[in-house]
């Protein structure tokens, strides 16, 4: 395999990108194809034969481009549609869920686990699920909570707003009395308010999805001989394709908010049939 090829993250709209930016951050020297499914946006309030039809041809689209690996940098998708992507997949394949439960269960001290998240990727019970598995000494406690407002705040960019401390109060305030000492953020957008969920839950240890994704692709990729090495004498920009199925008014705001730096314009393209 081309060690040249990019990697590909498709995403059901544009939270995925907190999770390209962890990648950036784990692997600036690679090139990166991202697609936002953001014209059938968003997929929590699919059922499941449409999440997997929507991932599959997001997947077939990037395979298309030939990655050399796929993210799902999507939390309900990661749910509902990881064996889906991977039996049709021809490379590697990497979800949010498994990175992050495995992270949370070596981080834990007390063995008080929270996970928040949408209300789709919640009551999915795919995280509580996942570290019943892993946690072969079941001495585990995972405390599951829904903030669906979170979203929009992160994406108005109200992370500091008086109003978005009053709803996460409300939101977190369960974990104090269950003493959880490691929370995982369960939605590709809470990485944008980690500051604010660190002041109301402080000490508490934030397990970002993406960012153990990324770690987890560095570690596929260069088991398979296909990582490019960073060199430092070669410091460039990040080589970033973007394609999307709908552009939205705020797709360039919201963009820059997520990245950190401007974006180009994306290309619109069309899936099954949207």
């Amino acid at each position: 395999m081309d060690k040249q090829r990019p990697i590909g993250v498709f995403d059901s709209g544009i939270g995925g990108l907190s999770v390209l930016k962890q990648f950036i951050r784990y692997l600036p020297q690679e090139d990166y194809i991202y697609l936002g499914d953001t014209g059938r946006v968003p997929y929590g309030n699919k059922s499941t034969d449409t999440v997997r039809r929507y991932s599959r041809e997001c997947a077939e689209f990037l395979m298309s481009k030939d990655v050399k690996l796929i993210v799902i940098a999507c939390n309900t998708a990661s749910s509902l549609a990881l064996e889906t992507v991977k039996e049709i997949s021809n490379v590697p394949v990497i979800g949010m869920i498994g990175p992050a439960v495995s992270a949370a269960i070596r981080e834990t001290s007390n063995g008080n686990i929270g996970i928040i998240g949408t209300r789709a990727t919640v009551s999915s019970n795919s995280y509580n699920e996942a570290i019943k598995q892993l946690d072969k000494k079941s001495e585990t406690e995972v405390f599951s909570k829904a903030c669906p407002l979170f979203v929009p705040i992160a994406e108005e960019g109200w992370t500091s707003h008086p109003a978005a401390r009053m709803i996460a109060e409300e939101y977190l305030d369960e974990f104090k009395a269950a003493e959880v000492d490691t929370l995982v953020l369960g939605c590709t957008h809470y990485p944008l308010l980690k500051q604010l969920i660190s002041e109301v839950l402080p000490g508490v240890t934030l397990i970002d999805s993406g960012e153990h994704a990324s770690v987890t692709a560095l570690r596929v990729l260069a088991e398979q001989g296909v990582l490019v090495e960073e060199n430092p004498e070669l410091v460039s920009d990040p080589h970033i394709d973007f394609y999307v199925t709908d552009v939205a008014s705020t797709f360039f705001e919201i963009a820059r908010r997520f990245l950190g730096f401007e974006v180009d314009s994306p290309q619109i393209i069309q899936l099954g049939n949207q």
